[in-house]
């Protein structure tokens, strides 16, 4: 009697029965782990492409200047270490079409982010940095003003801000603003002399009724700003200098001698009396061509509202007290006396 096999037995254990079983679970197995391959081939290739560099560099202030180009600007960002590969940022705006609309300006990046984000900071003027607080006190020049905006808004260059803001000396009112980083001269420019006006439309009555035209009170105005610390005073030194352009007499304001050198100046050497210059007071009778600084709002209204009196003559010692004479003779006497 022959034994008698197990058919199942026979099948299981056969190597054709292995090679499908390990086939099945080939299947399942790819079919269970391609989404996770697939997922880490993507992960690898966002790290590789779009995540920021590993020595990304918090904090960092990235300035795009305007008119700059799509590929220039990648690699100024990727020389900044905020990006990894300047041809994936560049494949990214034109993509989107947003290559033609990267804002100007200066972008902080506080903490990492990927190209697709920045992308689209890019392309909307997502600056991340507050507006700038800025104070321009009663009597700044355009030099000073120069001076200040080009130390704290990146885009704004001293000679830019003086090339543009010179033909408004005078007309850029002194005030507290606060300026997108993003600001170059001409929109900040245009908001001093926005402010400048709202102000002298407040105005409007006493100027007409003064009889002065708008240029000669702003410049008269500079002069008192300079001169005078309080406003008794402006008012009295304003009635003073009107009178004496009215008889003719040279104004002799030292004043002007500070902006004609670009120096503070209290008592200006007699070589300075004698400078070439229009706006010399001494050596040109009548105002100077045009304002010395920006007045604010109160030299303005002394110079609407001066004081009338017999005086003729002023002097200023180095603490701001003023000393007034109706005579050039007590005028002497003034300056000779200890102050």
């Amino acid at each position: 009697m022959y034994p008698v096999r197990d058919k199942n037995l026979e099948s299981s254990g056969s190597p054709s029965a292995s090679v499908s079983n390990g086939m099945e679970f080939f299947k399942r197995y790819i079919s269970w782990a391609a989404p996770f391959a697939l997922a880490g081939f993507l992960f690898i290739g966002y790290v590789l492409a779009f995540a920021p560099p590993q020595d990304f560099l918090s904090g960092s202030i990235v300035v795009v200047a305007r008119g700059t180009g799509v590929s220039e600007v990648a690699r100024e960002l990727s020389d900044a270490h905020i990006i990894k590969h300047p041809a994936v940022l560049q494949f990214v705006l034109r993509a989107s079409g947003a290559s033609a609309r990267v804002r100007s300006g200066a972008y902080l990046f506080s903490t990492p982010e990927n190209v697709l984000v920045i992308a689209q900071r890019l392309a909307t003027g997502d600056y991340n940095i507050p507006p700038v607080r800025i104070t321009f006190p009663e009597g700044i020049t355009v030099r000073d003003i120069a001076a200040r905006v080009s130390n704290t808004l990146p885009l704004i260059s001293a000679e830019d801000f003086i090339s543009a803001g010179k033909p408004y000396e005078g007309y850029l009112f002194p005030d507290t603003y606060f300026f997108p980083p993003s600001y170059t001269a001409a929109p900040l420019i245009d908001a001093m002399r926005k402010n400048f006006d709202a102000k002298i439309a407040t105005l409007s009555d006493d100027i007409q009724a003064s009889g002065h035209s708008l240029s000669d009170i702003i410049i008269m105005a500079s002069l008192i700003e300079k001169e005078v610390r309080t406003v008794e005073n402006r008012r009295i030194v304003a009635g003073i200098l009107w009178s004496r352009l009215a008889l003719g007499m040279p104004l002799q304001v030292d004043a002007v001698f500070g902006y004609i050198f670009n120096r503070d100046t209290y008592s200006p050497p007699l070589a300075d009396l004698k400078v070439d210059s229009p706006y010399n007071t001494y050596t040109h009778k009548g105002l100077p061509p045009g304002p010395i600084n920006n007045p604010g709002l109160a030299s303005i209204q002394a110079v609407l509202h001066p004081t009338k009196t017999d005086y003729l003559y002023y002097l200023v010692d180095k603490n701001g007290v003023i000393y007034y004479a109706t005579t050039y003779a007590a005028h002497q006497a003034n300056r000779h006396e200890p102050h």
